[in-house]
């Protein structure tokens, strides 16, 4: 009987003992569940940013800076030397062709042309009366040479006296010499004397020329001046807007100093620059995509400048609408050049969390909870990067940046 009941006693101590311990296990499994709750990461929904992942096109782009030019715009410079009069065209003010912008004195100009007409006239009468000189230089070697001419005939007649007188007895050997050696010394006169006409009609020429030639470079100057002059009633040659004018009213000009520019304004461009780093990878032709706020205009390079200044190098893009209306003169706006593009791809919005190179740790919000993939990358630019792998359309991924969680599987979203 004591038997049954020890062994009854026993059993009873046994179970007591399997139920303890199953409590202080539930109890522990339960303390490590609230610890780890307690202690998981956790991210509240307001700390960090998602975007949606879709199917689309990603264009893989250079970012560079960019200014807002007009296609056509004119610099008006001041032809002459002169002083602002009178400024008839303020900066945004419409023009139309032959309109007067501004007004210049050129009093000094206009007497300096005057005085021009004067020399003018002066070098031209030295040319007539150079003229006048040289004719009758040439017409009294002429008459020289028609005067040695008539002693020549006369010394010739001599000789045939002289030989005549000598076969009828009546002269002498020595009279025939002596005729025959005066008429050797006429016609050597005159032979000298015909050089001397010749090379006197050749200086002639020469020296009439010269007079002609700045005759006709006082011409060319005067003419030139005058065209000056009428260029310096500063007018618009084409219709335009007046994008800037110096309005310093009696300040003095110099020759080929800008007075004002006038600029099609239905009609612009933009130049853009860029590290020289990019350049060989830059081109004409390249396509190119111009950020105004929200707005995309896009455009191709078309004029790459061959000089680099300061590790920069410029270019010109051509707009596809080049009349947008967005478009103002000297506005700064983002360039964004497409060297490739891929269609119809996994792709996020390009945040913070893509920094470095592929692959990135990215986290997927799902559950109430942010889990960690590893995703490969391809193209990418300022508002999208193309996702490879892992990944699916729809998911929702963390675009900020998590560096600080990268030891991290699983993070908790709070709300």
């Amino acid at each position: 009987m004591d038997k049954l009941i020890e062994s009854e006693m026993l059993s009873r101590k046994k179970k007591r003992i399997v139920w303890t311990v199953l409590m202080v296990l539930v109890m522990v499994a339960v303390a490590t569940w609230g610890m780890r709750s307690f202690f998981a990461p956790s991210l509240k929904q307001s700390d960090f940013t998602t975007a949606v992942v879709e199917k689309g096109d990603v264009e893989n782009t250079l970012t560079a800076s960019g200014e807002v030019m007009p296609e056509f715009e004119e610099t008006i410079t001041s032809p002459i030397n002169a002083s602002i009069q009178l400024v008839l065209m303020d900066a945004g003010n419409p023009v139309k062709a032959g309109q007067s912008v501004l007004t210049l004195d050129k009093s000094s100009t206009q007497t300096g042309y005057e005085k021009l007409k004067f020399q003018l006239e002066s070098k031209r009468n030295d040319l007539r009366k150079l003229k006048l000189e040289l004719d009758k230089s040439f017409y009294d070697l002429k008459s020289n040479n028609d005067i040695k001419q008539l002693h020549i005939n006369s010394y010739e007649a001599a000789v045939e006296n002289a030989n005549r007188l000598y076969k009828a007895g009546g002269g002498t050997r020595e009279n025939i010499e002596q005729a025959e050696m005066d008429l050797s010394v006429a016609k050597l006169e005159k032979q000298q004397l015909e050089n001397e006409i010749k090379n006197k009609q050749q200086t002639m020429q020469v020296e009439i020329r010269e007079a002609q030639i700045a005759a006709d470079i006082q011409e060319n100057d005067l003419h030139e001046l005058e065209r000056k002059l009428q260029l310096a009633n500063i007018v618009a040659s084409h219709d335009g807007v007046v994008t800037w004018v110096n309005k310093n009213i009696g300040t003095s000009i110099a020759e080929g100093e800008p007075l004002a520019r006038i600029a099609d304004l239905r009609s612009f461009k933009v130049q853009g620059s860029i590290a020289d780093s990019y350049l060989d990878q830059l081109h004409n032709g390249l396509p190119a995509i111009i950020r105004i706020g929200e707005t995309q205009v896009k455009g191709k390079v078309v004029n790459i400048q061959p000089a680099v200044q300061n590790g920069i190098v410029t270019f010109d893009i051509q707009l596809n609408k080049q009349d947008n209306q967005l478009l103002r003169p000297n506005m700064k706006v983002d360039v964004f050049l497409v060297t490739a593009a891929v269609r119809q791809v996994w792709r996020v919005a390009n945040g913070a969390a893509f920094k470095g190179a592929s692959p990135y740790q990215v986290f997927v919000v799902r559950n109430g909870k942010a889990i960690r993939r590893t995703v490969h990358t391809g193209l990418s630019n300022f508002d999208y990067i193309e996702l490879k792998d892992n990944i699916q359309t729809g998911d929702v991924v963390i675009t900020s940046d998590m560096s600080e969680f990268k030891n991290t599987q699983e993070i908790i979203i709070r709300n």
